[in-house]
């Protein structure tokens, strides 16, 4: 059986139980795994490793226990919101340049230790909603800046780079961005589901 690891900040974590893998979260990535489980039965098993409020920093500081371990076959990263709102509630942000040199600094890790692993990065994004509209200049460029960190590191390392943003403002387009991320930040479960459907998508190529 292979393994599949969803590795980020709170959008992927969605509340997933911290004792019990099965229990995967309220959001896309249960959705993800659940498309995954159906087309593809007792052929993979699945670990969300989400946690919310993470920064880049703090994916590296646990890259060997909730990455490397558990040995996975392919490997989802979704991270540098919190690298800008970090900043902004508690003067304890990530810049770009450093959050880009993390990053690098993990692929590397895992690559060295799974040579084999395939990886897929997602773009992180952010929308003008009741989290962020106070800080919206602050939040637009800041984590503008965090997406194209991701790409060049999808591009440096020939990894796959998945666009969430402009799928979810198709659907903001057609109702508001409280139908698709409550705050501007976290999905609704419409939202998680876009995610979801760009995400199954992708990885339909690698599975």
């Amino acid at each position: 059986m292979k393994t599949i690891v969803y590795i980020g900040d709170s959008i992927t974590d969605s509340w997933r139980h911290r004792e019990l893998d099965r229990y995967r979260g309220s959001g896309w990535v249960t959705m993800t795994s659940g498309k995954i489980g159906v087309d593809y039965p007792g052929q993979y098993q699945f670990f969300n490793r989400g946690i919310g409020g993470n920064r880049t920093c703090d994916l590296l500081a646990r890259v060997k226990k909730d990455c490397i371990n558990l040995k996975p076959d392919i490997l989802t990263i979704m991270i540098g919101v919190n690298d800008v709102w970090h900043e902004v509630n508690e003067d304890n942000g990530v810049s770009p340049e450093l959050g880009e040199n993390i990053m690098n600094l993990f692929i590397a890790e895992v690559k060295q230790a799974l040579p084999d692993v395939k990886i897929v990065i997602l773009e992180p994004f952010v929308f003008c909603g009741k989290a962020t509209k106070d800080n919206w200049e602050t939040f637009s460029t800041g984590v503008a800046k965090r997406a194209e960190m991701s790409r060049r590191l999808a591009e440096k390392w020939n990894l796959p780079f998945i666009v969430v943003k402009d799928e979810l403002q198709k659907l903001i387009d057609k109702t508001d961005v409280a139908y698709v991320c409550y705050d501007g930040v976290h999905p609704t479960c419409n939202g998680h589901e876009v995610i979801s459907r760009v995400v199954y998508e992708e990885l339909k190529k690698i599975l």
